[in-house]
């Protein structure tokens, strides 16, 4: 009967249905969004497990580590990010056994329980096996231990990213574990905020790592980690230097030795630029106190490298 006395009102008549305004819509499938990211074993309808992409976006907003390996050196180079002026940095890079390092992104503290819990297997495989473990079992294991967060309703995924050097009996390895349980074997890779511009550098560069020595390999990390940096000039203070190789168990440069390298191939990289400019001599000459600042300036805005009066990093 009331279907039929709908039909029978006037044609003008319609029922009253509410405007949607795009900020409305927008937040209704927003709503909708958030009916499947509230638990970690809820898949949406389009596959996605959305905590586990939060998880693997606040390893996109940590601070940037870099890794590259050569067939007997692997090196980890990491920035060091300070909450403010007042403040130490946190350590981003941690031994696990003398063979084996990981840098982070992330969260630092899931950071660190996952090291801890690489350092016990380390232990457990040489006290039973009485040899060292195998870098690539270490990294399946870390591997499985991450992706049991993905599907436990009480636990949330690591927010953390951690890139693993190791040298075994294969030779040199790198690995990036992602908070999702997968792992990949790298030549060079860079995770972390702002680290596109170090990849960028990495991709031109990678077809030389295989066969660089340990000298060159650390040279490379730390000129993709000046490319992460975006503005900042580049100091032993700002950054972390890690290497293992081909007897050399791992161990973390001093911060005399990184400003060590850092002064040598900047003044390698002011020579390859000063002879674009001959004529720059004889205005050095006419104008001694103006031109010496001046062609610094020129040639370090020539490489790539921001003035010494650069501003400090965003945090």
């Amino acid at each position: 009967l009331l279907n039929s006395d709908l039909l029978r009102r006037p044609p003008e008549y319609s029922p009253r249905i509410p405007f949607l305004r795009r900020s409305q819509i927008e937040s209704t499938s927003n709503m909708f969004r958030n009916q499947y990211d509230t638990d970690v074993t809820t898949w949406s309808p389009a596959g996605r497990l959305f905590q586990v992409e939060y998880a693997m976006e606040a390893v996109k907003q940590g601070s940037a580590a870099i890794g590259l390996r050569s067939k007997t050196h692997v090196v980890l180079a990491c920035v060091n990010k300070a909450n403010s002026e007042l403040s130490s940095h946190q350590k981003k890079i941690f031994k696990v056994d003398d063979h084996i390092g990981v840098a982070i992104a992330g969260l630092t503290a899931d950071g660190r329980v996952l090291s801890r819990y690489m350092r016990s297997e380390c232990i457990n495989y040489n006290y039973t096996y009485e040899s060292p473990l195998p870098v690539g079992r270490l990294v399946v294991q870390l591997a499985d231990k991450a992706q049991v967060c993905t599907q436990r309703s009480w636990k949330r995924p690591y927010g953390v990213g951690l890139l693993v050097a190791g040298l075994d009996e294969s030779g040199a390895h790198l690995y990036y574990n992602c908070p999702s349980g997968n792992y990949f074997e790298y030549q060079a890779f860079a995770i972390g905020s702002r680290s596109q511009a170090a990849k960028t550098y990495l991709e031109r560069r990678f077809n030389n790592f295989t066969a660089s020595s340990r000298e060159d390999l650390i040279k490379d990390a730390l000129i993709a980690t000046r490319e992460s940096l975006q503005g900042e000039k580049l100091r032993s203070s700002v950054c972390t230097i890690a290497v293992v190789g081909v007897g050399e168990p791992f161990h973390i440069l001093d911060q005399e030795t990184v400003q060590e390298l850092i002064d040598t191939f900047e003044i390698v990289r002011e020579e390859e630029s000063a002879p674009a400019e001959p004529e720059v001599a004889t205005e050095q000459d006419a104008a001694p106190d103006q031109a010496p600042g001046a062609d610094q300036g020129g040639a370090e805005n020539q490489g790539g490298a921001e003035p010494q009066g650069g501003s400090p990093m965003d945090i």
